[in-house]
């Protein structure tokens, strides 16, 4: 299908008003927030990493404020239980039954929304991580034996503290790739540190986030228009080749013990035609490919023990390995 110049125009626009409202909250962070954009587009999921007070979870509840999307928050715990996210059945004795001993009542958990926030996800431990496993990939939930649609859209915003913080634990292999980036955020530089202190003091009672001047911007009909959008942007069969070979080049470079698998490369392909309708382009190039490595990639490697105590890092190797595949010309 075609894609009208007009249209792509109309969703830059309709993005970058979207973009303009987060920056009255969100400041320094430029590039997590425009990835946070492309996994939405992507209807992707995606898990923001940082030390605390970073903004991660402000990025997430900012978003929410600036769509008229249902919005949930989740606060994972050593103590929560898989059920207090999907739901749980209870009988109801008010309720006939065919044993007369009344019938299961379903009651939905706080995944049943358009986005929702995993705040601290690794503080939970694996049993309660993976009841997103079906949830993300499959957008359902199965409750007694019965299959639930999610409503759509459906996004997971997850954060999470580094692996090394006290009173973690690592999120599996298979809950990591069921997210289409991985966004690390780092300290802001000292301008921007000074505009979050100004903005988070002045006119703020304690510790309140600074979300009161957000409105929203975006519908329900508009994301979902931009997702059907951007899964018609022309890909050339040479840059999905450059996507393969970057996912490819990962496994066995030397310093990582596990390379990406077909996903890392659809996720590339998934995030680069996201990233060209932002700039209302109805085609992918290498560079929008090679842009979304990192985010892309970093969870779906594994760093070798050599690596680990030479100081090297996942990053670091990424861009070697990216760097080593030639772009094609088009």
């Amino acid at each position: 299908m075609l894609i009208k110049p007009e249209d792509l125009a109309r969703a830059a626009e309709v993005m970058q008003t979207l973009r303009g409202e987060l920056s009255k909250s969100v400041v320094g962070q430029a590039e997590a927030v425009e990835q946070t954009l492309v996994a939405l587009v992507a209807s992707g999921h995606v898990l923001i990493e940082g030390v605390p007070g970073l903004g991660k979870t402000l990025l997430a509840r900012a978003l929410a404020r600036t769509m008229t999307l249902g919005y949930a928050r989740i606060q994972f715990t050593p103590d929560l239980m898989p059920s207090d996210i999907t739901g749980h059945a209870v009988l109801d004795p008010a309720a006939t039954g065919a044993t007369g001993l009344g019938n299961l009542r379903v009651f939905q958990g706080p995944v049943f929304t358009n986005l929702l926030l995993a705040d601290e996800i690794n503080r939970a431990p694996a049993k309660t991580q993976s009841a997103l496993l079906e949830v993300m990939q499959e957008y359902q939930v199965t409750l007694e034996g019965k299959t639930l649609a999610l409503p759509r859209p459906f996004m997971v915003l997850a954060t999470q503290n580094p692996i090394d913080t006290e009173g973690t634990y690592p999120l599996p292999e298979a809950q990591l790739d069921r997210f289409l980036l991985k966004i690390s955020i780092g300290y802001p530089s000292q301008a921007d540190e000074t505009a979050i202190v100004r903005d988070s003091t002045e006119g703020q009672a304690g510790n309140l986030l600074p979300l009161e001047q957000l409105k929203p911007v975006v519908e329900e009909r508009h994301v979902l228009g931009l997702q059907k959008m951007a899964s018609f942007i022309r890909a050339d069969e040479r840059v999905l080749d450059y996507a393969v070979r970057i996912a490819r080049a990962t496994r066995g470079w030397p310093g990582l013990s596990a390379g990406a698998g077909p996903r890392g490369a659809i996720a590339l392909v998934r995030a680069a035609r996201a990233s060209a309708l932002l700039q209302a382009r109805d085609f992918i190039t290498p560079d929008d490919i090679k842009q979304y490595v990192l985010p892309a990639l970093r969870h779906r490697v594994l760093l070798a023990p050599d690596a680990q105590l030479e100081g090297r890092t996942v990053d670091e190797l990424l861009r070697t390995a990216a760097d080593s595949v030639p772009a094609p010309r088009l």
